[in-house]
């Protein structure tokens, strides 16, 4: 059986039943209260009444002290967000659930979190599920028909290095951990369009933080995503750009009324320099001398990810590759992968990535040759990130077929 209204078994019934029961006190203050809320929560937990109370408990609290009741009248994103966070709802699909645009590539993580705080993008975040929770409720009420949940459509052209930025991927992390407390089976579906080989790396640093449930849900679409989205969705209710024949006024294809393309944050918005962060480790290089750190990568595909923050004064930093193992070799008789230059992560923090594109020793040099007369405290996090195995196989795949 589903779960869902029309179809319990006994035991779900009783389930219901004795749900409804134990939280009499709390049905008051919810958004919903008919059974078709009741067993959202109840199936998020397989129906196990204690989980699925104190989920829904949690979730009171939440709204409580978001006030998610009155958060789509009583609070507006900073225009940093609004201007600059990508995405949108558009359209409706074939059985009348509202479909989300998400638009990856143009996100600018530093500047936005340069720009604001995390708690405003979470609080966007809310807001956002708010009036998608709203518009699921209206759409129930014009239909004569139950409409509890969304299509997304993941548009991942453009995702590159700079989205794998460790104070990003945790905040994306935390939208995504809230989402699966506190909606729950709000997602129909999630199609991946224009999915590039980083995508598993991506999808690998937040699928731990997405349910099983959720995870089934996602769909990775290949060169005919367009045809696909259009047995889901109707052409008139997606846009011209997705495959659809949707346009907003005055015949704009990519209806920019509705979804926000975005792009890079102008730094006028900027109140910080840096977003701060933890490090794992620290070391000391003495002055006239360097330091090398050694990472193994398996196969290729595996993107390496590090942030340092020097004391005092600048320091180099560059990354090579190895070409004897098991010998300690000299910067100037390794290949450089990133240039070596002075950092002046005293000042501001320093980050970034590189995709491996053969396995290897991967050396990360931390370089003070240049100073006479004062040794350099760094600290720093080094990350080997992985790709997701399973998807990596679906991308590649998708990306030979499509030549």
């Amino acid at each position: 059986m589903s779960g869902r209204v029309g179809d319990l078994n006994e035991k779900q019934q009783e389930c219901l039943r004795q749900f409804r029961e134990n939280l009499k006190d709390l049905l008051p203050s919810l958004p919903g209260q008919d059974d078709h809320y009741l067993l959202c929560w109840l199936r998020a937990r397989n129906f196990n009444l204690q989980k699925s109370e104190c989920m829904l408990r949690k979730h009171a609290e939440f709204r409580k002290f978001m006030k998610a009741d009155t958060i789509l009248e009583d609070w507006k994103p900073p225009e940093v967000i609004e201007r600059y966070l990508p995405g949108g709802m558009c359209g409706y699909d074939k059985e009348g659930s509202p479909v989300w645009y998400d638009i990856f590539g143009p996100v600018d993580p530093k500047g936005l979190l340069f720009s604001a705080t995390k708690q405003d993008f979470i609080r966007t975040k809310i807001r956002d599920c708010e009036m998608l929770r709203k518009e699921c409720k209206s759409q129930s009420e014009k239909l004569g028909k139950n409409i509890e949940s969304i299509i997304m459509v993941l548009d991942c052209e453009g995702l590159g290095l700079k989205h794998l930025w460790k104070p990003a991927v945790d905040t994306y992390a935390e939208a995504i951990t809230m989402f699966e407390d506190n909606y729950p089976e709000g997602l129909k579906r999630l199609f991946v369009i224009k999915a590039p080989k980083l995508f598993p790396v991506a999808y690998n640093l937040v699928k731990h933080f997405l349910s099983e449930e959720t995870r089934e849900k996602i769909i990775i679409l290949g060169g005919n995503w367009k045809e696909v989205l259009l047995k889901y969705i109707d052409a008139d209710q997606v846009p011209v750009h997705y495959g659809g024949s949707l346009m907003d006024p005055p015949g704009d294809p990519y209806c920019k009324a509705r979804i926000n393309y975005a792009g890079d944050v102008p730094q006028s918005y900027y109140i910080r320099a840096s977003v701060k962060q933890q490090y794992e480790k620290s070391i000391i290089i003495n002055r006239g001398s360097s330091q090398q750190l050694d990472y193994e990568i398996l196969f290729p595909g595996c993107v390496l990810r590090w942030q340092f923050m020097s004391e005092g004064a600048d320091v180099g930093f560059g990354v090579y590759l190895k070409t004897k193992i098991g010998e300690r070799q000299k910067a100037g008789e390794m290949p450089e992968v990133v240039r070596s230059q002075r950092y002046n992560s005293h000042l501001v923090p320093e980050d970034g990535t590189v995709t491996c594109q053969d396995p290897g020793i991967y050396v990360l040099r931390f370089d003070n040759t240049y100073s006479i007369l004062h040794s350099k405290k760094v600290n720093y996090s080094v990350e080997v990130l992985l790709p997701d195995k399973m998807l990596e196989a679906q991308v590649t795949e998708e990306a030979q077929n499509n030549l």
